[in-house]
């Protein structure tokens, strides 16, 4: 769609969204039209609805003729579909009347149109696939051989309990592996759609059930039993995925946008962007695409679901908003995929900063530790309460909590609470398990 980021000169290649992008062009969408009528003509001159002489020159006609896109605009403004001028168009390029009355024989523009969609949501998600099992490969490494790095873990932006770099680096993987585990079924919703002008298939009478099996099976989609025209939930369940996606991976770019700011610098990233004015930036660039690509699929996975309230038999208002919203949305995830893809290879923790971080804190990270640990020899009320005190004394006057604990209680032995390799819990072993998942794949 003009306008969009993905079309533009300058910011398309910040927006990088890879081989997706030539999936939503004009003449993807009328090169996947014109394939959906050859298959429809090829499926009912085997059923014996039109002539099969003339459903082969059609088939044949669809795989070698090419239509201008720019030539359906007029049409397709005044019918709010493209279906007619490209049929219109189609027979006037096989010259060949005798065969082309049979093109579209029956069928419905939106038949064409979404059956068409769903072939090129099909390359999609197959591009899709592949940049994650990229991305997780590369996430997988690091886990596995960061996954006894400690760093501070932090709940509401403060720090909470030592976790290691690895396990975060799982919590960035483990949404996307889920995602990848749903792919197949999310492919069950690439269904043909061939229901006729109000989706009872009456043209075809009883042969419109064995000729949408027939339509499904040449294309290679799921047959759905049904019409699903004005049922959008074919298309919402992929939308939701895609969303989904979005979703895991700008939480990725938000902590690493995080990580790498300055005064933290726990990250280095591959690639920095630079200031106009200010030659010290090393700005955090790719972290951002993926957060605002995500924000932009949120948003339009929005408009899609409000989309999905169509009226009657089809509803033109509905229909377009799909038109104006999915292909953005597509190409917002293929970007948050194909940045993602591009940034994981570069990460590198830096160990030196997470270390500092324990200091820094002055041993606060391991107050939860500290009030198990006294738990033992105290009732767990006042381990707690004394712990709760001993934190506000470091807070406001300094020093470590080490030091105060140790001075409170002489007698107990208080080493297998500091030291932040030691309050790790299943860290290491969530990033060394994600890892072998990922392997798996």
């Amino acid at each position: 769609m003009a306008g969009a980021v993905h079309d533009s000169a300058i910011y398309h290649k910040l927006f990088d969204a890879g081989e997706a992008s030539k999936l939503f062009t004009d003449s993807a969408e009328v090169r996947a039209m014109l394939i959906v009528e050859g298959a429809l003509a090829k499926a009912q001159g085997e059923l014996g609805i039109i002539p099969e002489l003339s459903a082969a020159a059609i088939h044949r006609a669809t795989l070698e003729i090419v239509l201008d896109a720019g030539g359906l605009g007029a049409q397709a403004a005044v019918n709010g579909v493209p279906i007619p001028g490209l049929v219109a168009a189609f027979r006037d390029e096989m010259q060949a009347p005798e065969h082309a009355q049979y093109v579209h024989w029956g069928a419905t523009s939106q038949d064409i149109v979404d059956t068409a969609l769903m072939l090129r949501l099909r390359q999609l998600l197959g591009l899709l696939e592949a940049g994650l099992k990229d991305t997780l490969t590369a996430l997988a490494h690091l886990a596995k051989n960061h996954a006894d790095l400690p760093m501070a873990g932090r709940t509401y932006g403060q720090y909470a309990t030592p976790v290691s770099f690895g396990s975060v680096v799982a919590g960035w993987g483990q949404p996307l592996l889920d995602c990848l585990n749903d792919l197949q079924s999310v492919k069950s919703n690439l269904l043909v759609s061939l229901s006729g002008a109000a989706g009872t298939g009456s043209v075809w009478g009883d042969q419109a059930a064995p000729l949408r099996a027939a339509l499904a099976k040449g294309l290679g989609l799921g047959d759905p039993g049904r019409s699903w025209h004005a049922d959008r939930g074919p298309v919402l369940r992929i939308t939701d995925w895609l969303t989904r996606v979005s979703v895991a991976l700008a939480k990725m770019g938000e902590d690493l946008t995080i990580m790498a700011q300055s005064g933290v610098g726990e990250i280095r990233l591959g690639k920095a962007g630079g200031s106009s004015t200010m030659p010290q930036k090393q700005n955090p660039v790719q972290p951002a695409v993926l957060v605002a690509s995500a924000r932009h699929a949120v948003g339009l996975n929005a408009v899609m679901q409000g989309a999905g309230m169509a009226r009657q038999q089809r509803d033109g208002a509905a229909w377009f908003t799909e038109w104006m919203t999915l292909p953005q949305l597509c190409l917002s995830t293929a970007t948050c995929v194909e940045t993602a893809r591009a940034l994981t290879p570069g990460l590198a923790p830096q160990a030196e900063a997470m270390g500092q971080v324990f200091n820094q804190s002055q041993g606060l990270m391991q107050a939860e530790a500290l009030s198990f640990h006294l738990a033992a020899t105290l009732p767990r009320p006042e381990a707690q309460a004394q712990v709760k005190r001993l934190c506000k004394e470091v807070i406001a006057d300094g020093g470590h909590l080490r030091d105060a604990a140790q001075a409170a209680f002489p007698d107990i032995d208080l080493s297998p609470v500091f030291g932040p390799e030691g309050q790790l819990g299943d860290a290491a072993d969530q990033a060394r398990a994600f890892a072998a998942a990922v392997q798996a794949l």
